[in-house]
């Protein structure tokens, strides 16, 4: 195994790629249409990474989180709309969606007398903007939730041919 760099400013790819214990050369033969020289400008942004290098990068390291990683923070659309998605166990985005479930509930009714009329008036705004946030959280939490299962299937964990024949379609 060759040697860690002790560069500080590591973008997530080399840190991946150090986390697996890999030289830019096992990566590379790994990665298999990557070459190790374009694989050193990729880390050290030397050169642009484009959505098929992550692609390529996230299913030879079975980390799909480098793709949302790459979304929410590299791709000029999706800076925009596009949510950086922490990685949790399962049992804390069940919970964080069912906080977020019940504390929606309470605000049903307002949100139905906000936008009956079509009209969101200045003083149903403040009410509607925090129910959005709301709304926001749980699709974080549902983005999550995919997340989790994209990683579980990467590792092996569940058994993706079983999944798609009872119907299961990443979304």
């Amino acid at each position: 195994m060759g040697r860690k760099s002790i560069k500080d400013d590591k973008n997530i790819y080399f840190k991946t790629r150090e986390e697996l214990g890999l030289t830019r050369a096992q990566a590379s033969e790994l990665i298999g249409t990557i070459s190790e020289s374009r694989l050193e400008k990729l880390e050290t942004g030397k050169t642009a990474i484009y959505p098929e290098d992550v692609v390529t990068l996230a299913a030879a390291y079975k980390k799909p989180e480098l793709c949302n990683h790459y979304c929410a923070h590299e791709c000029r659309i999706g800076q925009d709309s596009v949510p950086e998605v922490k990685i949790s166990s399962l049992s804390e985005i069940v919970l964080g969606m069912l906080a977020s479930l019940n504390s929606l509930e309470g605000q049903k009714n307002r949100l139905v007398e906000i936008t009956a009329d079509g009209v969101i008036s200045d003083d149903e705004l403040q009410d509607f903007i925090n129910i959005q946030k709301q709304l926001n959280q749980i699709g974080l939490t549902v983005d999550a939730l995919k997340l989790w299962m994209s990683n579980t299937i990467a590792e092996g964990k569940i058994d993706k041919e079983k999944l798609e024949q009872l119907g299961y379609k990443r979304i």
